[in-house]
């Protein structure tokens, strides 16, 4: 199955994780959320789950008149526990990187990684650049509030949130 091209739309936005407002005229800013996907093998009912997924966020974001698609980002029948093998994922994280994301979206902790160590440098650099991630499964929003200070949905912090999901937690 062909991978389809992700058009990257840019957003002028002056201040991270914040949605501007209408005022005299003025265009509201909206949130860059992005959304990653990634299913572990290439089996039918795999792939299925796959397409599914990327609709489902396409929709989702869509539908928030707070939200721009920054990109639906995806990763076929790759295993979730090396990042440096998901093509995906690394262009995702570039783009989080040149300040193009203020949000991600992610079905699970799973989805975005199965390997803790990995899980938590990325959230941690994420959180840094003031971007939120949502993992939807374990309604989990991981970011920074606005007095700024790390806010995970009242889950406690990250490494504990991954502890109580049956991950081993190496900090």
């Amino acid at each position: 199955m062909g991978m389809r091209q992700v058009q990257i739309l840019e957003a002028t936005k002056t201040t991270t994780n914040s949605v501007g407002r209408r005022s005299m005229g003025m265009p509201v800013q909206r949130i860059r959320v992005a959304a990653y996907c990634r299913v572990s093998t290439d089996g039918d009912e795999q792939l299925g789950s796959f397409v599914s997924q990327k609709s489902y966020y396409e929709e989702k974001i869509r539908q928030n008149k707070e939200w721009v698609l920054a990109g639906i980002f995806a990763d076929e029948a790759i295993t979730g526990t090396k990042v440096d093998k998901r093509e995906g994922f690394q262009e995702m994280i570039r783009e989080c990187q040149n300040g193009k994301i203020d949000m991600i979206l992610t079905k699970s902790i799973s989805r975005f990684s199965r390997n803790t160590q990995d899980t938590l440098k990325y959230v941690r650099m994420l959180r840094d650049r003031n971007i939120a991630v949502i993992f939807e499964k374990e309604n989990i929003k991981y970011q920074i509030s606005e007095l700024g200070k790390v806010d995970t949905g009242g889950g406690g912090t990250i490494a504990y949130i991954l502890a109580n999901y049956g991950a081993e937690v190496i900090d």
